[in-house]
């Protein structure tokens, strides 16, 4: 079905929703780089009881307001839930109070956009299974994180992509008297003097390349799955000095980061999260003429090398 057509709100719909979510959340946000500018948007829907993201979409949508690129991004989460179940309850949870009044009928919607909008949003699902939550930017990271990869890829002239979540290995199983297999890499276990900075940019940067957040504790998180994962760790044990990457031992971190768009574009994402880029003079050749990489330091000293496809 085209978001051209029309059908009925409340039409039953007889998809199979075994196994699926009955109840939903949606959150959703959406930008303007200048108001009206480059605008984008970021949508996701969450399991309200475990909280894990199911579906996530990021969209550039051109020049546009603040608000009509909020009102995207509802439009998207909301089909977005759609696709998972037609037939759930969805609570939407947005930092728009414009677009949560709104929608929830207590404010008027005046501009002719957002009225187009509205309607369409009204049509994805039956309003009557959904319900409008406002809440504080910083309880909105992830649908703001979505809408600037959005705005970033639309720029930048690329295709958004979405994470990858780490892959797992599948396992083979061998005969009781066979050698044992190499080992493979099982984690690796960063320690920093600040975790927070730690956080905030090799965590940043860890999520972006598919290692999602797994567990946090007092001194330390972690990033990726069961079968391979990256600790930051902090707290009494580390020595009081600072890191330097050239003393004998691990020098840096290198991971896969798709195509060469998608290496430039992380390099330049990275720029606003601590890290700058090393050998700027041969970028991204520093590795040799037939290797694209990008080779970043964060403020504390750590290296990570991005190596395109």
């Amino acid at each position: 079905m085209t978001d051209q057509q029309l059908f009925d709100p409340y039409e039953r719909d007889d998809r199979s929703t075994e196994g699926a979510p009955p109840r939903l959340i949606v959150e959703a946000d959406g930008g303007s780089r200048g108001n009206p500018g480059h605008a984008g948007y970021g949508a996701l829907v969450r399991d309200p009881d475990t909280g894990r993201i199911l579906m996530e979409k990021a969209a550039y949508i051109g020049k546009a307001s603040n608000n009509v690129a909020e009102y995207s991004g509802l439009v998207s989460g909301l089909e977005l839930a759609r696709d998972i179940n037609p037939t759930a309850s969805v609570h939407v949870k947005m930092d728009s109070k414009l677009v949560v009044e709104q929608m929830s009928g207590r404010w008027q919607i005046k501009h002719a956009d957002m009225r187009v909008l509205a309607a369409k949003a009204r049509k994805v699902l039956d309003p009557r299974r959904v319900t409008y939550e406002w809440i504080p930017r910083e309880r909105n990271k992830d649908a703001d994180r979505l809408s600037n990869e959005g705005m970033d890829a639309g720029m930048a002239g690329v295709e958004w992509k979405p994470r990858r979540a780490a892959e797992p290995q599948q396992e083979s199983v061998a005969p009781p008297d066979a050698p044992r297999p190499a080992g493979r890499l099982h984690h690796v276990e960063v320690w920093t003097k600040d975790l927070k900075r730690a956080d905030a940019s090799l965590g940043w940067l860890l999520e972006r390349l598919g290692f999602p957040r797994r567990e946090a504790w007092d001194t330390g998180t972690s990033f990726g799955s069961d079968q391979f994962y990256v600790v930051l760790e902090s707290g009494p044990d580390v020595a009081d000095s600072a890191h330097d990457r050239r003393r004998p031992g691990v020098n840096h971190l290198a991971f896969s980061a798709g195509s060469r768009a998608d290496v430039d574009l992380l390099t330049r994402r990275a720029a606003s999260h601590g890290w700058s880029v090393l050998f700027p003079d041969r970028h991204p050749f520093a590795g040799g003429p037939d290797h694209y990489a990008a080779y970043l330091e964060n403020e504390e000293g750590f290296e990570v090398e991005l190596v395109a496809d």
